[in-house]
């Protein structure tokens, strides 16, 4: 099955990006990447991005934004599908996700809060959605079991954040959520994943966290 040129529109540190570049490499679709800065964009780029940040995906230079509906377009022409068939699953995968996004919103809130209240209250709002996702999860060691699905790779990118940062800070996001730290350790370590970053990701997002202003840089450790 032939399928058409494909280019993403990238930058380095971007979660979003990483899902776009996770279910190429998993789909084993040729492609491009093309790194830009954000600060500094090319002016073509406002021409392709009508919400001005990326992803972008150019399919035979149409392009597609926004990270799910890149992934969406990718499964459907790359079978098989990501998703399960059956519509209420597949409908509550995308609710999942969905969560997924809303954590990793409130993640940015955490990393740049310059007051404790929004700190802690951005903490407390990330902690409780893991919460509720580790109700959903059982020790499989993907989101529904031994298959990489679309849930993984939505999430995966959220995980590498959350460790990241853990990693680099006192602040522990996993201590009562055993599955879903599991569940991250997993998506880590599956080649797609580990595949979809540059090899000087963490020592560049470590520099993107190095801010002096902010709650989150009085717990480095």
């Amino acid at each position: 099955m032939s399928h058409p040129n494909l280019k993403l529109i990238s930058f380095t540190l971007c979660p979003y990006v990483q899902r776009a570049r996770i279910i190429l490499l998993e789909k084993k679709l040729e492609h491009e990447v093309e790194f830009i800065d954000l600060d500094m964009p090319p002016d073509w780029f406002f021409d392709v991005s009508p919400l001005e940040r990326v992803p972008v995906l150019l399919v035979d230079e149409e392009a597609v934004f926004e990270s799910m509906v890149i992934c969406e377009f990718i499964d459907e022409i790359s079978p098989p599908s990501l998703y399960p068939n059956n519509p209420l699953l597949k409908a509550q995968y995308r609710a999942w996700i969905a969560l997924g996004d809303s954590v990793l919103s409130t993640l940015y809130d955490l990393m740049f809060a310059s007051e404790e209240s929004r700190f802690k209250q951005a903490k407390g709002s990330i902690i409780d959605r893991l919460d509720v996702i580790e109700e959903e999860l059982d020790a499989s060691p993907f989101y529904a079991g031994e298959k990489f699905g679309m849930v993984d790779v939505a999430y995966a990118p959220l995980f590498r954040y959350l460790i990241g940062i853990s990693s680099a800070f006192d602040i522990n996001f996993f201590a009562d959520v055993p599955n879903v730290h599991a569940w991250a350790q997993a998506c880590l370590d599956y080649p797609a994943v580990k595949d979809a970053v540059i090899d000087t990701y963490q020592t560049e997002f470590l520099a993107f966290l190095d801010r002096p202003d902010t709650i989150l840089s009085t717990l480095k450790k």
